[in-house]
């Protein structure tokens, strides 16, 4: 991936609930390439985590 269509997909997470009223952009800028596609690869485990867990909390409401 391009550090471009890294900076993107880090753009779509910023948008998602997990991350709304965090800053996960701003760091970027010192990142080398490694670390951001490293960075991006952590913050999409934790919006899958975060939707895995609303699944299963939903399906356990009564």
């Amino acid at each position: 991936m391009t550090r471009l269509s890294l900076l993107e997909r880090l753009k779509e997470l910023q948008d998602m609930p997990k991350f709304q009223n965090r800053d996960i952009r701003t760091i970027t800028a010192m990142m080398s390439m490694e670390a951001l596609a490293k960075h991006v690869e952590v913050c999409e485990a934790a919006v899958q985590a975060s939707a895995q867990d609303a699944s299963q909390n939903a399906g356990t409401r009564h």
